[in-house]
């Protein structure tokens, strides 16, 4: 840890490998991450997408922190698995902080963890898109974190917020996970690229696009200003 520095924060491999007296933790760092980007509201602050991408490419080592599997697909298939408990856990305290004392976010005001146009913003989302803006926000930073919220303030029907809500994580969980592991072992196998000796540019290109529809959404925002005023 003599070489740590606080720009790691934002690299999801110092979670990934984190280890506490040569005792590995990433598996348990993934999964509190995943849960606090959307219970916690630090979603702007951890890494999400880049996270899950990567822990597909450390699938076994997470998964061997509990048991040793040799199967590939076992391995990556639980890790998904666990990683979609802990989102669905965390939209789930997010619907009921929403439900109990959301409305107090309208009131209060802006600090480093908490931006109030990002609340505004994701509740046009969700009215815009129902129901099924809880699976289109598992895909989009920041936007994930509020809309469990305005789902609670608005008491969405209980039923079918958990129906979009294990379906979203599922979804978010799957794709990413195995994703990340298999074009892991694509690329290693076809063109004798390590991915794990390029997780920086890997970073980058995640952050690309994950942010590349709110950064149009900022573009269309400010053309149309008297959308923003509704």
């Amino acid at each position: 840890m003599n070489d740590f520095h606080w720009t790691k924060l934002f690299n999801p491999e110092f979670y990934i490998t984190m280890e506490v007296g040569g005792v590995p933790i990433g598996i348990y760092m993934v999964l509190f991450i995943v849960f606090a980007e959307t219970g916690l509201f630090a979603g702007f602050f951890l890494p999400g997408d880049s996270l899950l991408f990567l822990s597909g490419i450390y699938s076994r080592e997470l998964v061997e922190t509990f048991f040793m599997i040799p199967s590939d697909l076992s391995n990556v298939t639980i890790l998904a698995l666990l990683i979609a408990t802990a989102a669905t856990l965390g939209n789930i305290f997010g619907y009921w902080f929403g439900a109990k004392s959301g409305q107090f976010l309208y009131n209060k005001e802006d600090s480093f963890f908490f931006k109030k146009k990002y609340l505004y913003e994701s509740q046009a989302f969700f009215e815009k898109h129902g129901g099924k803006a809880i699976i289109f926000a598992r895909f989009l930073p920041i936007v994930r974190t509020f809309v469990p919220i305005i789902a609670g303030i608005v008491h969405m029907q209980k039923s079918k917020f958990m129906f979009y809500n294990v379906l979203s994580s599922l979804l978010w969980s799957f794709l990413l996970v195995f994703a990340g592991h298999y074009l892991y072992g694509f690329f290693n196998e076809e063109f004798g690229i390590d991915l794990k000796k390029h997780i920086e540019k890997i970073i980058l290109i995640l952050i690309a696009v994950t942010t590349f529809p709110l950064i149009m959404k900022a573009i269309k925002s400010r053309k149309n200003p008297e959308n923003t005023e509704e």
